[in-house]
């Protein structure tokens, strides 16, 4: 009994070492030697100032900008409290927020129909930290963003082309927009002119 005791307690020992210390110590190494940013986020600078990492979303509230998707993280995208809300469907509060986000989102986008607002916009993701949008929920933002700005709709819906990012080798995934790029280049494309 003591024999199997000790023998299970060292295979466990064994096993945590090599799972929480070489089996992490592998991945980091394949991420450093395989990822574009050797393991690290990817920051995006605008004017030579980094203004976020690309794989976190951020708030956006004006209208010169797209938003991204609702955060359960809080108004911030804090990743300190990332975490989805646990409510479904058919949980009554839940259906609340969504309304008010589907009548919020309305108001600003006053040519949209109630059904062509894209689930994802009112929607937080699992994480509450999602960076990207699918291109239609980045299209029917498009003439918001262009009136705020004073642009023509044709040349902000080419940024969001431009900034369209296909599935991984064209199969895996969906194809997405990340929300922080979008506007970096949109206020890139604006300080040109």
């Amino acid at each position: 009994m003591i024999k199997n005791l000790l023998k299970s307690f060292k295979l466990t020992l064994a096993f945590c070492a090599f799972f929480g210390v070489f089996y992490v110590f592998v991945l980091w190494i394949f991420a450093f030697v395989f990822s574009p940013n050797k393991g690290n986020a990817e920051v995006v600078e605008l004017n030579g100032k980094v203004i976020g990492a690309a794989n976190i979303g951020q708030a956006f509230t004006q209208d010169i900008y797209f938003w991204g998707r609702p955060s359960r993280a809080g108004d911030g995208y804090d990743a300190t409290s990332s975490a989805g809300s646990n409510k479904g469907p058919s949980n009554e509060e839940y259906l609340a927020e969504v309304k008010v986000r589907i009548d919020t989102f309305l108001l600003y986008h006053p040519y949209l129909k109630r059904d062509q607002v894209p689930a994802e916009m009112v929607t937080a993701s699992a994480s509450g930290l999602d960076p990207d949008i699918s291109p239609k929920a980045a299209f029917v933002q498009a003439k918001r963003v262009a009136d705020a700005r004073g642009l023509p709709e044709e040349k902000v819906m080419a940024l969001i082309t431009e900034n369209t990012e296909a599935p991984l080798l064209g199969l895996f995934g969906m194809a997405k927009v990340n929300v922080l790029k979008l506007n970096v280049s949109l206020d890139k494309a604006i300080s040109r002119n």
